[in-house]
């Protein structure tokens, strides 16, 4: 099958598919492609100067340049023997081992002294540039890694077990990250250029991707890639790694199922959308769940879900469809209940306002740091779409539509756990009235750093526990005592 990938001499003027030639495209040359030349002939790859020992390819500097010099030449080289048609007709497994096969051919035709490991590097970097997103394709593949960090071409964090680390991942150049980044976006429909330098998307497997580049990023391109498990995360999981006890688990399952109506506060990175997740897990099956979001990544497991998302402006500053425009356009799509990533908005209004008539159980997050400043960032959200709306008559609206904020954090110690479930009661006077079922009391910080401490109920029987009860889901009496 190789000899069909490769062009033979009489065909070299053949267009290959121009999709295909990008998705494959040039990413790792940068600017070191100069150094070599490639003839057209399919028999043979020259070089300008004989090819160098490579040796141990991260001990410096110039050996990793010469490792990226060789990268660059048996990447070109492949773009310019391979039949690209022929490949759109291979699955990844196949084209992967193609790669391969022609990979250790040109390797022998440059007659390049490197030993096995540095072989196999080689191939696999090879591979990952032409099929995947070059570098980070062993970060993507680690379970461990939550988070991926790239200030620069030079420098890449990751967060494992909530805390950062530095790795020895790099890009060739600049331009070698800009082409990753422009794969990313482009898959999704958005671009990324000086007239658009930002930009939110999402990986294939749903993971979420900001990217900034210069002339806002200042030393140079900024990626982040916030992951999410292909196997989400269930109650029993946040239990057993501590996020939460088994009484406030046993809430929240009812929580979801009783069609409360639940707003999800904390900062960011502190688990928000892995907690909706959870949540959501336990909507009835038979529902119609419709999601709104700026870049989709909740990973709902019913059946009948249909999945919104933004749009921005195009080059001419028209075409953008905002959060609040797919909201209006959800309550016309016969919800159950609606669900928004984030609420950042005026769309805060709408949201409001599907709770309040008739779409019971609906979710959303926001950004705060505690329950009652998470129900005033929705007062100013409101503020945003309905200036001259009196301020009462703003909280009357969040009080009678939010009826639990559960307040989640990431502690000093990188943990993320529920620090708050508190039942929204009603109003007193101007005052939105709250009472917190159940709460993380800090005691202090091991010598480790492990923050200390322990949650527990305050002892206060909710309001919703009636609500729970007619929908079947009978709490033992116990669960609301502080233990």
């Amino acid at each position: 099958m190789t000899r069909e990938l490769l062009k033979e001499s009489n065909d070299m003027n053949m267009i290959p598919s121009a999709s295909l030639r990008e998705r494959l495209g040039s990413a790792a040359l940068g600017s070191s492609t100069s150094t070599s030349t490639i003839t057209s002939a399919p028999t043979r790859v020259t070089t300008g100067t004989a090819a160098p020992r490579v040796g141990a390819v991260r001990g410096g500097p110039i050996d990793n340049r010469a490792y990226h010099q060789l990268k660059a030449r048996i990447h070109e080289a492949l773009l310019d023997r391979i039949d690209l048609e022929s490949m759109q007709r291979l699955n990844g497994d196949q084209i992967r081992q193609e790669l391969r096969l022609l990979v250790e051919r040109l390797l022998e035709e440059e007659m390049v002294v490197i030993n096995d490991a540095e072989r196999k590097m080689l191939t696999r970097d090879i591979q990952n540039e032409m099929l995947g997103f070059g570098p980070l394709e062993p970060l993507l593949e680690d379970p461990t890694v939550s988070d991926i960090l790239v200030n620069t071409h030079k420098q890449v964090y990751v967060e494992r077990r909530g805390k950062l680390e530095l790795t020895d991942v790099t890009f060739t150049d600049e331009a070698h990250l800009m082409k990753i980044i422009d794969k990313i976006v482009s898959r999704v429909g958005r671009r990324i250029d000086e007239s658009s330098p930002m930009v939110d998307a999402r990986l294939p497997d749903g993971s979420r991707v900001n990217a900034i580049i210069p002339p806002l990023a200042i030393d140079g391109a900024v990626m982040s890639i916030r992951r999410f498990s292909a196997d989400p995360l269930r109650l029993a999981d946040l239990v057993a790694y501590g996020s939460m006890t088994a009484d406030m688990a046993e809430v929240l399952q009812g929580l979801g199922k009783a069609k409360v109506n639940i707003v999800i506060s904390g900062g960011t990175g502190s688990g928000k959308t892995t907690m909706l997740n959870v949540i959501s897990g336990f909507i009835n099956h038979n529902e119609r769940i419709v999601t709104v979001e700026d870049a989709a990544e909740l990973q709902l497991q019913q059946p009948h879900v249909v999945r919104l998302e933004t749009r921005p402006a195009n080059i001419e500053g028209k075409g953008e469809v905002t959060q609040r425009a797919l909201v209006k356009n959800a309550l016309r799509m016969r919800p159950d209940r609606i669900i928004l990533g984030e609420v950042r908005g005026e769309e805060a209004m709408d949201m409001l306002g599907a709770m309040n008539t008739g779409h019971e159980g609906s979710m959303a997050t926001l950004h705060a740091n505690t329950p009652r400043e998470a129900l005033t960032r929705l007062e100013n959200m409101i503020s945003m779409a309905a200036p001259n709306l009196p301020p009462k008559a703003m909280r009357q609206q969040i009080a009678s539509a939010v009826g639990v904020v559960v307040q989640v954090s990431r502690l000093t110690d990188g943990k993320r756990k529920v620090l708050s479930i508190t039942e929204v009661t009603g109003m007193e006077g101007d005052v939105i009235t709250m009472q917190e079922i159940f709460t993380f009391r800090q005691t202090g910080v091991a010598d480790d750093g492990t923050v200390l401490g322990q949650a527990t109920a305050t002892g206060v029987r909710p309001h919703f526990a009636e609500r729970l009860r007619t929908f079947g889901v009978n709490l033992a009496p116990h669960i609301f005592e502080p233990r």
